[in-house]
């Protein structure tokens, strides 16, 4: 193992871990929908329990009270027949009725539009392994792209609506709104809200190929003001850097390769076959949730993507160290 990959394991190893200290779950709810969901969960899981209980508690009598008679011996008395009425169809039915019921209830609240819901136009994209984010704003030059990095202000629900790129995805958020599938050539639409800031994980819930375990992306909940700071700074172009050697790493990015699947706004690079990456230095974690952005997995996921996300559309590059140097240099300015 050489240096770079043993170093992207170990970044890899203690994001894996990080995550694992406060692994998201359905069970502590952060916004109005996942309280729903959880909700009719908890009710489901409590009723299963008691029915598994019983059942075994029936099982248990029944097999203590017929030792020691005869086997083949058919019992008339008693009665039998009004158990298994009541407990056999009654009870279940009154279940699965409440079931039900809450069941609806829950798609309701889940679907319909919040009264208080903000007229943000935020389309998310699923592509094999990595999520899009498009802010569309009044005018066309107004809008602010990221990818696998959702913002969202506390406390007011966000409409998001999913496409897929080229397979079916799942998008999931466990602590704020349940799954919706992401279908190639058709619209599907969530309602995100957040009660409390704070930076909630979500993750691909349908397998999707080979990286599927690898396709995350995180929701950040923040006050009004901070979100409408983000949402204005995301949607200006990147700035000419200063720096001598990131000025050399922008020649190198719009003259190469890079600008052939990366958009980066201002500059002449409009590819759009990977992340738009105007300003991926403001980004918690490049490869969708696999690595930190730090600027030594920068300088390794630039040399050589597949090595650290085997499967990944981005091929190897055939950079100089110079050349990578400047490139990472000139990525670490678009904030």
């Amino acid at each position: 193992m050489t240096v770079r990959s043993r170093s992207a394991a170990l970044a890899a190893a203690a994001l894996l871990l990080g995550g694992c200290a406060r692994a998201p779950t359905f069970m502590r709810p952060a916004g109005a929908a996942a309280e729903s969901e959880a909700s009719l969960g908890w009710f489901l899981i409590v009723v299963s329990c008691a029915v598994v209980l019983i059942v075994a508690l029936l099982v248990l009598i029944g097999s203590l009270r017929s030792r020691g008679g005869d086997p083949h011996a058919v019992r008339r008395e008693g009665p039998g027949l009004r158990w298994i009425t009541i407990g056999g169809i009654i009870l279940p039915a009154i279940v699965l009725v409440v079931a039900f019921v809450l069941t609806l209830g829950t798609l309701n609240a889940v679907a319909r539009p919040p009264a208080d819901a903000l007229p943000l136009a935020i389309t998310v994209t699923g592509h094999r392994w990595w999520w899009a984010v498009r802010y569309a704003g009044q005018d066309p030059q107004d809008q602010a792209l990221t990818a696998n990095e959702i913002h969202i202000p506390v406390g007011r629900p966000v409409r998001i609506t999913l496409e897929a790129g080229d397979v079916i995805h799942s998008f999931w958020v466990p602590e704020l709104a349940g799954k919706t599938d992401v279908i190639p050539g058709q619209r599907n639409s969530i309602w995100l809200e957040a009660r409390k800031p704070g930076v909630y994980r979500g993750q691909c819930a349908e397998y999707c190929g080979l990286e599927h375990a690898r396709m995350a992306f995180v929701v950040v909940a923040e006050p009004p003001g901070d979100f409408a700071r983000w949402l204005a700074r995301q949607a200006t172009p990147a700035a000419m850097p200063t720096d001598r050697l990131a000025r050399r790493g922008h020649d190198v990015f719009v003259g190469g390769p890079c600008a052939l699947c990366h958009e980066v706004r201002g500059t002449t690079a409009a590819g759009r076959q990977g992340p738009d990456l105007t300003h991926l230095a403001t980004r918690r974690t490049i490869a969708a949730g696999t690595l930190p952005n730090t600027r030594g997995n920068l300088m390794g996921w630039v040399a050589n993507a597949p090595a650290l996300k085997p499967g990944t559309l981005m091929p190897k590059l055939t950079l100089t160290p110079d050349e990578l140097q400047a490139v990472v240099a000139y990525l670490e300015t678009l904030n």
